[in-house]
């Protein structure tokens, strides 16, 4: 946790002041459940979350936590046989939910993208990555053939690709996992959203790759003046690149706060438990710490707070009564029977 606090103090150093951004988007209340067979699953319950231009906010937590879940329920891309009943979502004075699908695959690409977790899953393979680039622009700004791929090839050098032209006529499966990312941060990109919601973007490629891909978003999140939730279960990456956190446990919000506010003064009994857990510099023979037990079932979720059984500061209260999400003062939230006055 050492070097994720040293992060943390520099980027205050650099940011102790940063100016009031317009609100782009506006999460309230949003239930995402699944009716299956077996009962409803409340995937996403309750979430509320804004995200203000010029800002990386993350979303963590384990998984199943239900983070992934949120940014697919943004995107309007619930599979079945899951549903969203209930909440807003407001980008651009638009509410999403009450969107029809052809005016939602306007929305997708043209003011909202999504980088997927996994891009050799993402990428059609018998496809050319310069063709799925092209095939965005044309679909969402109408270009002809030639302009899209003029734009391709301008995505492309904007991520960082290097020798862009011959890389347009490569499959995906020729290139490296680093820079299959690349492309599909271009492809994101292509139509300049103005929100741009990153799955996991760095979990299958290695640490150098990771840190490149991660300050190539936060520099074109800069450039493009557009805003970005990161959906990540790696506290190392929050301290690195976000401004606003949103930690998530068993599909509720459990804290929320500024990056600087989280690391100084986490309030949750998880929030705590997943920053204990951070790989450090350990004495020889120390285990890493991590936290006691599993998610609970969301078919069978604890009467009381859902981690009550996972907690070790739990009292007889917990097991009886879910606590609401409060706030302490200054924006942070925290949802702890120990904050309920």
């Amino acid at each position: 946790m050492a070097e994720d606090s040293a992060v943390i103090d520099e980027r205050r150093t650099s940011d102790t002041t940063i100016a009031e951004k317009d609100t782009m988007l506006t999460v309230t209340g949003l239930k995402t459940y699944f009716f299956t067979n077996k009962g409803v699953i409340p995937a996403v319950d309750d979430v509320s979350f804004t995200v203000k231009k010029g800002r990386i906010v993350g979303i963590v937590g384990e998984s199943g936590c239900g983070k992934s879940m949120t940014a697919l329920s943004l995107m309007g891309l619930v599979p079945a046989p899951g549903k969203i009943v209930a909440g807003s979502i407001i980008l651009d004075r638009k509410n999403l939910v009450n969107l029809t699908e052809k005016e939602m695959c306007q929305v997708r690409g043209n003011e909202m993208s999504m980088i997927f977790q996994e891009p050799m899953t993402s990428l059609n393979p018998v496809y050319t990555v310069g063709r799925q680039v092209m095939e965005a622009a044309i679909l969402h700004q109408q270009l002809g053939k030639a302009e899209a791929k003029e734009k391709a090839l301008a995505m492309f050098k904007l991520v960082g690709i290097p020798e862009p032209q011959k890389r347009l006529d490569a499959y995906p499966h020729q290139l490296s996992g680093g820079l299959r990312q690349r492309v599909m941060i271009a492809m994101a990109l292509s139509c300049r959203p103005k929100l741009l919601l990153a799955d996991e973007p760095t979990t299958a490629l290695d640490v150098t790759v990771q840190a490149q891909i991660l300050q190539l978003m936060k520099k074109l999140q800069t450039e493009l003046d557009s805003a970005i939730v990161l959906i990540t279960h790696d506290m190392g990456v929050v301290a690195e690149v976000c401004d606003d956190v949103t930690i998530m446990y068993a599909g509720k919000i459990v804290e929320q706060a500024n990056v600087f506010e989280l690391f100084d003064n986490c309030l949750h009994p998880y929030t705590a438990g997943l920053l204990k857990a951070l790989p450090t510099f350990r004495k020889s023979g120390e285990r890493l710490y991590n936290i006691p037990g599993m998610l609970p079932n969301l078919l069978q979720l604890p009467k009381g707070c859902r981690f009550f059984p996972r907690c070790e500061s739990a009292s007889a209260i917990c097991a009886e009564q879910e606590p609401d999400l409060v706030d302490v003062g200054q924006g942070h939230l925290v949802r702890c029977v120990k904050y309920r006055g």
